[in-house]
């Protein structure tokens, strides 16, 4: 039964429970990703009903053209948005390197869960079997859709060849196996892991090889900003190393004005030394990986007394709300990612930035 925006149900017992609908992408990874959340949620709640609500987003119709040409900086989250708004689902599950560093007005990124593994893995085609990067033939043709691999792989590796590849993981393994168009590609290794093919992942690339994308291996649950019940739910899902990490990557992106259509990468850590403390790696690099500009910033985690007024919990950290982590310490992870951004930019970073884009968009 419907009240107001909100979907109840009542069991055998006439016990009347709500129905928390969360939306997700219909593709395997999307939906068991999804599932994990569910999962988690049910434990902490088992009085609550929750609903699985599989749709289609833009990214996942248009399989014939690279994502960075595509120009839509929310390809795989518009559709479920849309549904989040008209009060159709309650929360969505994205992988959040997915999510736009700016959300529309009106939603907010309510959860941040533990990181799986955020470096990319290379898989070999089986008669590669042994190999790595560095022992392909030459000219051997990798397949990745990033700018931001290629761009560091073909620096790293100018033995090799860079060409597109589209579709979910399970289209991509296909055409790696079915043909022999390519000798390997690169995925993120947290969606292998997800789909419990750690067997196909060949070679982890060290930061050294390759930084991964803003908030890739991460989770987000985005919600209704103003939906104070389910942000209240959703909010034990927050793994604090992770969210302060990716608020500083994503203010870090958000700062450079980055996407898909740019390659941008990130490394970061948490080390707990006598003081807590934030490492924020960043990287700017033009398409074919020649021109760069890469560098470091670290930042306190530790203590408070910055501030002597009452912080506003409810705010946004580049698009995240975590009220019941320590709000110094996010503001101090968003100031470290604009802080490197501006590092880099009174370098030169905006002209890699202007001349990748320009050279992506006449490709």
């Amino acid at each position: 039964m419907e009240e107001g925006p909100y979907k109840y149900i009542r069991d055998g017992d006439g016990k009347v429970s709500r129905v928390i609908r969360i939306g997700t992408r219909k593709s395997q990874l999307a939906r068991i990703q999804t599932d994990s959340v569910a999962e988690q949620l049910k434990q902490l709640y088992p009085d609550v009903h929750l609903e699985i609500v599989a749709m289609s987003t833009t990214g996942d119709k248009i399989l014939d053209t690279a994502l960075s040409k595509i120009g839509e900086k929310s390809l795989f989250t518009k559709e479920l948005e849309n549904a989040l708004e008209n009060n159709e689902v309650d929360l969505v599950v994205h992988s959040l390197k997915d999510l736009p560093t700016t959300l529309p007005p009106g939603f907010t990124i309510g959860a941040v869960l533990k990181r799986e593994n955020p470096h990319d893995a290379v898989v070999l085609h089986p008669k590669h079997a042994g190999k790595t990067l560095d022992t392909l033939p030459k000219n051997s043709v990798i397949g990745t859709s990033s700018l931001r691999r290629a761009a560091q792989l073909k620096k790293r590796f100018p033995h090799l060849d860079f060409k597109d590849i589209r579709g979910n993981l399970n289209t991509r393994l296909k055409k790696l196996d079915d043909k022999d168009d390519f000798s390997a590609i690169v995925l993120a290794a947290a969606g292998l892991r997800r789909m419990g093919w750690d067997s196909r992942i060949s070679q982890i690339l060290e930061p050294e090889d390759c930084m991964y994308a803003v908030g890739q291996g991460a989770l987000a649950v985005e919600v209704r900003a103003a939906d104070a019940d389910i942000l209240e739910m959703v909010s034990v899902l927050h793994h604090e190393d992770t969210v302060l990490r990716c608020i500083a990557e994503r203010a870090f992106l958000r700062r450079l004005e980055g996407g898909c259509s740019v390659p941008v990468a990130v490394h970061t850590q948490v080390k707990d030394c006598q003081v807590r403390m934030l490492y924020l790696t960043g990287a700017v690099f033009s398409l074919d990986g020649s021109d760069s500009l890469k560098d470091t910033m670290q930042a306190s985690m530790a203590g408070g007394g910055e501030t002597l007024q009452k912080v506003d919990e409810l705010v946004q950290r580049a698009g995240v709300t975590a009220a019941k982590i320590p709000g110094h310490a996010q503001d101090r992870a968003e100031r470290l990612g604009g802080d490197l951004a501006d590092l880099l930019l009174s370098k030169g970073a905006k002209d890699i930035l202007t001349v990748a884009r320009q050279h992506n968009d006449a490709r």
